[in-house]
């Protein structure tokens, strides 16, 4: 049987979940004739295909040759953790989650604060003088980048380039990206990998109290990153850990804002640390930041009634095990308070997200400087990326609640 929904359907990308429910009625694991491939429907099918060790994540180059224009592209993904299997992902998780396990995360709160802080300031100015704020250019967009150039030790100010580098990549994951869109993916390559080799290079002069210092010098015995591995690993730093936070928070916010009680709720609660852990894997649940991920099939793998054969594909679609019913209770609704909340925003198995503590800490604390600051507000605009793949908006601009513009509240 085949998936019943088309990812060029606008109508579906605009929300996917009704056509995931009903792919879900047929079976745990369908395939999909427009990807060629198998994709799950349900929770327990999507963590068994990112578990099983007979389901890899291999990387399929697109260079023709040495001086073939995807030859960065290539070795970007090639030398990552994320496109690597044993023993090479082994190798290089264990020397990456080292350097990751010097404290660089939790030195960060801190300045995450006062960055998040800033930015809601600014957001709040720009409310305040026009009646209305974009979260994703004003708040969304800057903070996680900010987050990775001090994670790093790069400088705030080039911020902007490496946002654009970072958007240009990750658009290739998208389904049959444009030819322009490929061009730009390639040029972003080139000089994303440039301006990392150069920082590399200054951090082994210089060395400094950040993340690309300690990457710079993980040692585990005689092994070390690879100049490659070590320049592909700060790529998918920023790619992954950009990508998903904006959009984690615009589709969480979109969802929170959507429920003014439960608004209501998490405002009144925003000192309770355990109030915000919980609206933010809620936020994360409900309208998932990335909905496919792949694994093809190094031997044949029988499952949930079908048999993988080796070398097709099947891909786990997390915002359907997102809405799953036989795990979440009404898994259509946004509850702030939903616990336990066992999504699989950040993968599972081997390939578990290692900037998930970090991406945690950006959420909560952006959404309690935000919202200390704003008070109740409301979308009054909103228009969605046309992708399925990194599901997210282009803006959300939101304004002051009725009740609370009539009254003139604010918090501060």
């Amino acid at each position: 049987m085949s998936a019943p929904f088309e990812l060029s359907d606008p109508a579906f990308l605009a929300d996917p979940y009704p056509g995931l429910a009903s792919a879900r009625s047929e079976a745990p694991i369908v395939w999909h004739d427009g990807l060629g491939e198998w994709v799950t429907t349900t929770h327990r099918a999507a963590s068994d295909v990112l578990r099983h060790r007979g389901l890899g994540r291999l990387f399929r180059e697109r260079a023709a040759g040495h001086d073939d224009p995807w030859t960065v592209f290539d070795w970007l993904h090639a030398d990552s953790i994320l496109d690597s299997e044993p023993p090479k992902h082994t190798r290089l998780r264990r020397l990456v989650a080292g350097a990751f396990g010097r404290g660089h995360v939790e030195r960060l709160r801190p300045r995450v604060v006062e960055l998040a802080g800033g930015l809601a300031d600014d957001a709040v100015a720009e409310l305040d003088a026009t009646g209305r704020v974009d979260l994703i250019a004003r708040f969304a967009e800057p903070l996680p980048v900010l987050v990775i150039c001090e994670l790093l030790g790069a400088p705030t100010s080039d911020w902007k380039r490496l946002r654009d580098w970072s958007q240009a990549i990750v658009a290739m994951y998208e389904v049959g990206p444009s030819p322009e869109a490929q061009q730009r993916a390639q040029v972003a390559s080139h000089e994303f990998a440039s301006y990392v080799e150069q920082l590399a290079e200054q951090r082994r002069g210089e060395p400094g109290d950040d993340l690309l210092t300690s990457l710079v010098e993980a040692r585990d015995g005689s092994d070390r990153l690879s100049p490659r591995e070590l320049v592909a690993t700060v790529v998918l730093l920023l790619n992954a850990g950009h990508e998903a936070s904006v959009n984690g928070f615009g589709n969480g916010m979109a969802s929170l804002l959507a429920a003014p009680d439960q608004l209501d709720a998490v405002v009144a609660g925003l000192d309770d640390d355990a109030v915000v852990q919980r609206l933010v894997e809620e936020m994360l649940r409900h309208d998932a930041p990335l909905h496919l991920f792949e694994r093809t099939a190094t031997e044949d793998v029988a499952l949930h009634g079908v048999t993988i054969r080796q070398g097709q594909k099947v891909a786990a679609l997390l915002g359907a095990a997102a809405r799953d019913p036989q795990v979440f209770d009404e898994p259509d609704a946004f509850r702030a308070d939903r616990d336990p909340n066992p999504h699989l925003a950040f993968g599972a198995g081997i390939h578990f997200c290692l900037g998930a503590p970090l991406a945690r800490l950006e959420l909560q604390e952006s959404v309690r400087a935000l919202l200390r600051r704003t008070g109740p507000v409301e979308v009054v605009e909103a228009h969605r990326r046309p992708t399925f793949v990194l599901r997210g908006y282009e803006t959300l601009v939101v304004a002051r609640r009725a009740e609370a513009a009539a009254t003139g509240e604010t918090r501060g």
